[in-house]
């Protein structure tokens, strides 16, 4: 079911909602430049839409959802962006983040606390960005693509995009997954790939006041979001489980659905 909620500014925010009510809801943040649509191996999984509410956000200038002019380096949207969606889910949410939505966590977590969460889990995921930030660190895949994918000129982001798009994965993926990865980077407007860059925000203090449980995965062959970032959330939440995927990327949810899926049944179910 496709819906929708108000964020920051009386933006709409676009929900892909999948399982049954009075569950415990799932709320999936996905990552920059991308959509709800890079969770559909979880929507779609009865194992988990039969025992839990599934709700994935769009972005804030991403997929279904509005496109404001600004706001996008404003640490305070971002975090009302998701208690909007966390509203409409219901308290006791577990929230999985993949990579820059593990930083849409942090801005929750800095702005509102953890008390209405049942847990986290960071998924290939920063947790800060800016220059010098551990926990933002970028891996090779990510560094040779920008600028390049932040270009307004299509002749010069387009084979970025591309070339980024099949960067993700650490190895071919099927044709649907990657033109569905490469749609999402196109659809997203220039201005806003760019805007999400233009931050300098540190999370340590945030993660060592979270007292939920966490779960971080990360695929060891991630070359967006460097392996380290993901030591660096691990050392600074207390009683964090870090779970890592040899032969994975950057999307582990895609790449080892099932295994994926095994971790987030047993993380939410415990």
């Amino acid at each position: 079911m496709k819906t929708e909620v108000v964020g920051y500014g009386g933006t709409r925010i676009g929900l892909w909602v999948e399982g049954a009510e009075n569950t415990r809801p799932i709320v999936f943040v996905h990552g920059w430049a991308q959509s709800a649509r890079a969770w559909a191996p979880q929507l779609v999984d009865p194992s988990l839409s039969e025992r839990y509410r599934l709700v994935a956000m769009d972005l804030r200038g991403h997929g279904d959802s509005e496109v404001p002019s600004a706001g996008y380096d404003d640490p305070r949207v971002w975090a009302e962006d998701l208690a909007s969606v966390l509203d409409f889910a219901g308290d006791d949410a577990i929230v999985v983040g993949w990579s820059y939505g593990g930083l849409v966590i942090t801005d929750y977590l800095r702005v509102h606390g953890p008390a209405r969460l049942g847990g986290v889990v960071l998924v290939g995921a920063i947790t800060e960005v800016g220059k010098n930030r551990p926990g933002g660190k970028v891996g090779p895949a990510m560094r040779e693509a920008i600028p390049a994918v932040l270009s307004d000129d299509p002749a010069v982001a387009i084979p970025a995009l591309v070339r980024f798009s099949a960067g993700m994965t650490a190895a071919p993926v099927s044709g649907t997954l990657a033109q569905s990865l490469l749609g999402a980077c196109l659809s997203t407007p220039p201005a806003v790939r760019s805007a999400l860059f233009r931050r300098d925000v540190g999370s340590e203090d945030v993660l060592r006041e979270l007292d939920k449980p966490a779960l971080i995965v990360h695929g060891l062959a991630d070359a967006v979001i460097d392996p380290t970032s993901a030591d660096y959330a691990a050392g600074k939440i207390p009683g964090a489980v870090l779970r890592w995927l040899p032969e994975v990327g950057h999307l582990p949810f895609a790449e080892a659905a099932d295994e994926f899926g095994d971790l987030l049944r047993g993380f939410a179910d415990q």
